[in-house]
């Protein structure tokens, strides 16, 4: 079976998100019989009934449900790519774009940046931020920047700096949970709530240090940024990353609350895309960044 018209799939998917034909007349500006009339020939051109039009409003049958989850996935994926060739349009010659986590961008990249424009002040750096995991070379992505293990195949993979977690917390906090004798098990906890399996969550770092479990709820958040501003307005007791939290420590903004630390087996890893649109300016933005994260923290 060829595959239908990509316009009768627009049609199609603004009728089932807007909850109708009436809605989606008004959002594609075209008539309600035409919406209408572009239904049908999809449905000709599938053999398949997509909407139980008995019922008011209409439903969609088995067979719209299975072409609606595919139109939304498709459409989706087609939208970002043209995202991406977007970016591809605007970047310059002498760009290079670094993707990382919104906590590496925030509390690493960005402090550090302007050290790499005194040394390239022709060059751009461009950074993208993705809310956990490891971003991907997509095609308008020339670094990114992953914590994991390393055995990554879709680019040169260079190891940036080893990690070191402890549990970190504002300096007044600290200093009245020690007055009052409490430990970590009285503590109030800062979770981050991520679906990546090689983050160490808080249960994980406390049976590792041999601690007893929290007995207290805690409280969660959705990424690093908000837990690190949670710790350092005195909420309670965060898993510090180097990554993020070591110039916080430096500062003396946060303190560690225990020296008990965790090196875990994975670290940060640059990954460079084997196309960069410049292999210049990548090259001079990857050379920096191994040069930046060498001072980093050292080990107590």
């Amino acid at each position: 079976m060829t595959l239908p018209p990509l316009r009768l799939l627009t049609v199609f998917d603004t009728v089932v998100r807007r909850g109708g034909i009436r809605q989606a007349s008004a959002a594609l500006n075209v008539s309600q019989p035409a919406v209408s009339q572009s239904l049908r020939q999809l449905e000709d051109h599938l053999g398949a009934r997509l909407l139980d039009r008995s019922v008011r409003p209409a439903v969609l049958t088995e067979a719209g449900l299975l072409l609606h989850r595919a139109t939304v996935e498709g459409l989706g994926r087609i939208a970002e790519a043209v995202e991406e060739i977007g970016r591809l349009g605007t970047r310059t010659a002498d760009a290079a774009t670094i993707a990382c986590s919104v906590g590496f961008a925030t509390y690493w990249l960005m402090p550090r940046l302007a050290g790499f424009y005194d040394r390239h002040p022709d060059m751009a750096v461009n950074v993208m931020t993705t809310q956990h995991g490891a971003p991907q070379l997509t095609a308008g992505v020339d670094i990114a920047v992953r914590y994991g293990d390393g055995s990554w195949t879709d680019g040169r993979v260079q190891l940036l700096f080893a990690e070191r977690i402890d549990p970190v917390c504002s300096p007044e906090l600290a200093a009245r949970l020690r007055n009052a004798g409490s430990g970590i098990a009285d503590a109030t906890l800062l979770h981050v709530d991520v679906d990546d399996e090689s983050w160490v969550r808080w249960s994980r770092y406390l049976r590792g240090a041999g601690l007893p479990p929290n007995r207290r709820a805690g409280l969660h958040f959705t990424n690093y940024v908000q837990a690190t501003q949670a710790a350092l307005g005195g909420l309670g007791i965060m898993l510090g990353w180097r990554s993020i939290t070591g110039d916080l420590v430096r500062e003396g903004r946060l303190v560690p609350f225990l020296d008990a630390p965790m090196v875990p087996p994975d670290g940060f890893h640059l990954v460079t895309s084997p196309r960069p649109r410049s292999a210049a300016t990548c090259q001079a933005v990857g050379a920096w960044l191994v040069e930046a994260a060498a001072p980093a923290p050292p080990d107590a």
